[in-house]
């Protein structure tokens, strides 16, 4: 997956005019303090030049995740329209980009806290004036500010879908609670929650799941079924989605191969019931000459199963990758 080409254009004009060294330092002391201090309330971006490199180091990521989260929903609900997006916590704005691809929606309101983060992603959208043209920014703390119907603002705080992503894992287990409950009462229609394909973020897509069953809220992706999780303690559910690295991006990543693996793990809720997948392939498939082994996530039980070319399911399966759907599988 590559970044629309004005996006990456736009990243590389931000960083214009600074050194390498600068920007590597930067870069990090910014991975640093997202790996040391995420989760205890800090304020981790804040300066302008952070929120420059930390553009141009996780959007690729951050998008190519958002974008597949975002896939999955669609076709679990292929008939809905998508007119309004809510992006809260908006960072530097790749949800907007995002949600673009997937949907092109009529209007998209990004909510951020930080200043300089709403700044660069206000910059990031001069390089589309149709992107631009359609979204809005605001100001917005969602521990503190009021989200959904009651909200009074010019800005709105409802739409078709609301997205949260790669944020709730900075909230203690309190306080997330109460911000699941107003994210789910702004979605008009879906909510999606991204995170980091870790074991705790995966703790913080559990919490999302547990709150949103217990509401009555139809669960759409990834997940085939609403019981309890079935994977161990010590396992989480993650996806991997495979992004291009720009000159820029390997050289504040040091990185020499030309692509980064992002793994998230993600969730999807509707007010409505939508398609949930037959079963969701939960591993790498592991293809060998005339079969192929998948380990999967059914609606009534997990494991794993081996197709063979006269098998319904091997033709999908060859082209199929860890997170997708698949069905005419029998465990």
């Amino acid at each position: 997956m590559e970044l629309p080409v004005e996006l990456r254009n736009g990243i590389d004009a931000l960083l214009s005019g600074f050194s390498a060294e600068e920007l590597k330092k930067i870069s990090r002391q910014l991975t640093d303090r997202y790996k040391n201090d995420s989760g205890r309330g800090k304020v981790l971006v804040s300066r302008d030049l952070e929120s420059r490199v930390y553009a141009a180091v996780r959007m690729p990521a951050t998008f190519g995740a958002i974008s597949d989260a975002l896939s999955y929903v669609r076709e679990c609900m292929p008939e809905t329209q998508v007119r309004t997006v809510l992006d809260v916590g908006a960072g530097s704005g790749s949800g907007a980009w995002a949600v673009e691809e997937i949907f092109s929606p009529d209007h998209i309101t990004c909510l951020e806290r930080e200043e300089s983060m709403r700044s660069v992603g206000n910059a990031l959208l001069r390089e589309s004036s149709e992107l631009l043209e359609k979204t809005a920014w605001a100001e917005f703390d969602l521990e503190k500010d009021p989200l959904g119907k009651a909200a009074s603002s010019d800005q709105p705080r409802t739409a078709d879908l609301v997205l949260a992503s790669y944020m709730l894992n900075e909230f203690s287990k309190e306080s997330r609670e109460n911000a699941i409950r107003k994210l789910w009462n702004a979605a008009e229609h879906i909510l999606l929650i991204v995170e980091p394909g870790t074991k705790e973020g995966f703790a913080v897509i559990s919490q999302v799941r547990e709150i949103l069953l217990s509401q009555g809220a139809h669960l759409l992706a990834p997940c085939p079924h609403e019981g309890p999780c079935r994977l161990s303690d010590d396992d989480w559910c993650h996806f991997t989605c495979r992004v291009q690295r720009s000159k820029m991006h390997k050289l504040l990543k040091e990185g020499d191969v030309p692509y980064e693996d992002e793994k998230y793990s993600y969730i999807a809720f509707s007010k409505e019931e939508g398609e949930k997948a037959e079963a969701r392939i939960l591993r790498h498939p592991y293809i060998t000459k005339g079969q192929i082994d998948l380990e999967i996530c059914g609606r009534d039980k997990n494991g794993k199963v081996t197709l063979r070319k006269k098998d319904e399911a091997y033709k999908a399966a060859r082209k199929a990758k860890m997170g997708d759907a698949i069905s005419n599988i029998s465990l």
